[in-house]
């Protein structure tokens, strides 16, 4: 034989509102009193309607000269002069010692920086034979943690970054992402480790 579920309350546990706990209404705005004393001392704006001057009547005699609009139409242009050089201005930020620094320095001491870093290794790079050496010092630049983290970031904002901190980030880094920038080259600020995780796989 099949158990039978048993209500343990009943008819009583199946109450409607009228019986047992009330419900809550929430339809009824429910504000805190506050004193009138309180809510006189509040100021609110108030909106004044400013009438225009009274048209005067005129006699058949009286002449009325327009306002002149010429010396407003040239302070506005003044203004607009004054405005165009401070943006000019403002979009030519003064370069840094560590930028004018690095704006000195040639090829060939690039190159000198290049092969320290090479005398140091046992075995050549083989792997970057077909680079240019540029794209040789922002790689290692790119790999030497010691900077701070390349990914995510330019390499013009990581090499200031590291400068700002005190780490000492080499003056030939800056030089040639100033000299890539000078020619155009907009991809050199993208690390290349950060192209590769960023490209998609096509296939």
């Amino acid at each position: 034989m099949p158990t039978t579920r048993r209500s343990t309350g009943g008819a009583r546990a199946r109450a409607g509102p009228t019986k047992g706990q009330s419900t809550i209404s929430f339809s009824n705005r429910v504000t805190k009193a506050v004193p009138k004393d309180i809510k006189n001392s509040i100021i609110v704006p108030s909106v004044q309607k400013v009438d225009a001057p009274a048209k005067k009547e005129l006699d058949a005699g009286e002449v009325v000269a327009e306002p002149e609009v010429e010396e407003h139409a040239e302070e506005e242009e003044e203004d607009a002069v004054v405005v165009d050089e401070v943006v000019e201005q403002a979009a030519v930020p003064e370069k840094t010692e560590a930028e004018l620094k690095a704006e000195k320095l040639s090829d060939a001491q690039i190159g000198k920086y290049w092969k320290a870093i090479e005398a140091e290794r046992i075995a050549p790079r083989v792997h970057q034979e077909g680079l240019s050496l540029n794209e040789k010092v922002l790689r290692y630049f790119d790999v030497s943690s010691q900077y701070g983290p390349c990914i995510g970031t330019p390499r013009l904002k990581r090499w200031q970054r590291a400068e700002r901190l005190g780490l000492s980030p080499p003056i030939e880094v800056l030089a040639v992402l100033l000299k890539e920038e000078n020619k155009g080259n907009s991809d050199i600020e993208t690390a290349h480790m950060d192209k590769i995780l960023n490209s998609v796989v096509v296939a």
